[in-house]
């Protein structure tokens, strides 16, 4: 694999307005492989006119007619024939020299926890069916700035409650690896999208995993970037942040280059220029120490199976020169997901008015009542108490890194099940008294807002994939990558294993 970098943003617009597209020997021998394609190498072939932003537009659409009815990943399509005229139009910038950027002409489809102009915005509730964004969210103008065009929505849990994606609205999503199961959440539409090769990129967000655990479940790539790094509105840090997917790392830390960087409107925003995430992610790891905390001495309920193949990993881990090893950082975990449940009680709070108005209320889910109504009972003193007890988790995992330079976790507890399941109710065995419970091993890092990237480790004797958590210092997200970058060069995970409609190809 070559260098992942594409270059400085404009580049291309110094090619003369007169060339055209490249002989048929320069250009794919199918047009239908373009989906095959890494995103960072479609954006040069788009660069250097060897296919046209039409021609990539038609190939999509007629990719995602073919295969998003066995998932269920994209909702909301635009019209073919609108999407074709504005392909038609990045063709024409193109042509006269004006380069958007690095995503010009790509098909990119937007999450439906986010705005995008002209689009429903229903976040996967009967309440905004009807909704139509009468805006952009920042990231997503970021993303249209950089040259893509919207074609539509990734499905989402309801309110994005839950990492398993189904709703009233959209229906289930499903993992192209078993149709019959679980695509995660609650990007799982973005996930599964990515994986059969609907999109080039996706944006995700995540509050409990939803960045982690439908990357695992899909073979794909997740990051989850330091609070801040994506500005947001508000001054208050809670759990919440969007962030990047794709099939490889270079590309997510492509698309987090676009979404990322300072916004007067972000007061705690991190004012760090993202074009560092465009250079290149090749780091000597030769001596690094890595902690890998697995399932917390047992603490964590684990399905069999999960824990065997996260520890797989380490080989790969190992060929690029690091050294892991089992340690816990000095705090309780207990102790962070009886804080976790507080803030996340908190933060739901948000949707109280919808909660006051019976019309409404009796449209939302249980898991959003129960959030809810443990919201109204907490005092000024439990906030207060949360606040203290995160900033204690966060200085233990800070004192963690004084010996590590980075963090193991799995991304999730359980395989990809039944999508008919609303969420598990036991695993080996031990009940979960919440209906998020089973993803509790992303809640420690959530509350410690430090970078994550969730990554394939393989699959299972059913073909059921998996994914690890590599957690590094505060800010460190450039570190993230990198180390990402080159456990990937060494497992390769998402490259060898194509979901089964993919592999007759």
């Amino acid at each position: 694999m070559s260098d992942p970098v594409l270059g400085p943003p404009g580049a291309a617009a110094a090619e003369p307005a007169h060339v055209g597209f490249s002989g048929r020997e320069n250009r794919p021998h199918d047009l239908a492989d373009l989906v095959m394609y890494g995103a960072l190498e479609l954006s040069r072939l788009i660069t250097r006119r060897e296919v046209s932003c039409i021609e990539v537009m038609n190939t999509y659409l007629d990719h995602i007619e073919l295969h998003n009815r066995s998932v269920n990943a994209i909702v909301a399509l635009r019209d073919r024939d609108e999407l074709v005229a504005e392909a038609h139009v990045r063709d024409r910038q193109l042509a006269s020299g004006q380069y958007l950027g690095w995503m010009h002409g790509f098909p990119h489809a937007v999450k439906d926890l986010a705005a995008a102009k002209g689009l429903p915005f229903t976040s996967g509730s009967p309440i905004f069916a009807d909704r139509i964004a009468d805006s952009d969210d920042l990231f997503v103008k970021r993303i249209k700035a950089a040259g893509a065009i919207i074609i539509g929505k990734t499905n989402t849990p309801e309110f994005g409650l839950g990492s398993q994606t189904y709703n009233p609205v959209w229906g289930t999503t499903a993992t192209p690896y078993d149709t019959s199961r679980t695509s995660g959440g609650s990007s799982g539409g973005a996930a599964a999208a990515l994986a059969l090769r609907m999109v080039p990129v996706a944006d995700g967000s995540d509050y409990m995993g939803s960045l982690r655990n439908p990357p695992a479940f899909n073979n794909v790539v997740g990051f989850r970037p330091s609070w801040g790094r994506v500005p947001g509105d508000g001054f208050i840090a809670q759990g919440s942040v969007v962030g990047p997917m794709g099939r490889s790392v270079a590309d997510v830390a492509q698309l987090l280059s676009t979404m990322a960087g300072p916004d007067v409107s972000a007061p705690l925003g991190i004012d760090e220029d993202p074009e560092v995430f465009t250079r290149s992610l090749k780091r000597n790891f030769r001596g690094t120490r890595i902690a890998w905390v697995g399932d917390w001495d047992g603490y964590l309920a684990t399905e069999r199976g999960v824990l065997d193949l996260c520890e797989s990993s380490f080989d790969a881990f190992r060929r690029i020169g690091c050294h892991v090893e089992r340690a816990l950082p000095d705090y309780k975990p207990e102790d962070i997901w009886q804080l976790f449940l507080k803030w996340r009680w908190w933060g739901q709070l948000g949707d109280i008015d919808l909660y006051h108005d019976p019309r409404t209320r009796k449209q939302m889910k249980p898991e959003l009542l129960w959030e809810i109504e443990q919201g109204i009972d907490l005092t000024a003193v439990d906030l207060t108490k949360a606040a203290e007890a995160r900033n204690d988790w966060h200085a233990a995992v800070t004192k963690m890194f004084e010996t590590y330079d980075y963090i193991l976790a799995p991304s999730a507890q359980v395989f990809p099940f039944d999508k008919a399941t609303h969420w598990p109710k036991a695993i080996a065995g031990r009940r979960m008294d919440t209906y998020h419970r089973w993803m509790e091993t992303v809640a420690p890092w959530t509350m410690t807002g430090h970078p994550v990237a969730g990554m394939p480790v393989g699959f299972d004797d059913r073909g059921l994939p998996m994914g690890i958590q590599i957690i590094g210092p505060g800010h460190a997200d450039l570190a993230v990558l990198q180390l990402a970058y080159a456990y990937e060069q060494a497992a390769r995970w998402v490259e060898r294993v194509l979901p089964p409609a993919l592999r007759d190809r």
